[in-house]
């Protein structure tokens, strides 16, 4: 699965999770980082526990680990680092003040509901 299609099946993961204004950015070329952030609010501590278990499952169950993570539900930000793409579940609260999006507000976005529910719904994630 390259980062692209990793990027958009954390952000449908989320979504099935209930996790509210999902954005992907695409920082290739903008950040040695990472190549795609995935930023999705939870709006309760289980919540956040359940988008991020759920995540790291499924892309375990197709092969995919994670190489770090950091913060849990309790400091209300919790982040999932699997190389070219970082996975960041906030509260709203938190979210607000981070406010990733000002940092990385000028890199384009990437349209992800449609291609990552197919993707999902046929179990094909390019190979993997």
């Amino acid at each position: 699965m390259n980062g692209i299609e990793l990027a958009r099946f954390a952000a449908s993961v989320a979504e099935d999770k209930k996790g509210e204004d999902i954005v992907i950015y695409d920082l290739r070329g903008e950040s040695d980082v990472a190549d795609f952030f995935v930023i999705a609010t939870a709006l309760s501590k289980l919540q956040a526990r359940a988008i991020v278990g759920e995540i790291d499952k499924e892309l375990k169950q197709r092969g995919l680990k994670k190489l770090g993570q950091e913060g849990d539900a309790a400091s209300q930000w919790m982040l999932l680092d699997y190389g070219d793409v970082v996975v960041h579940v906030f509260s709203p609260t938190l979210r607000d003040y981070y406010n990733l999006e000002a940092l990385w507000g000028d890199a384009p976005r990437v349209d992800w509901d449609s291609d990552a529910t197919e993707l999902r719904s046929t179990g094909s994630l390019g190979g993997v």
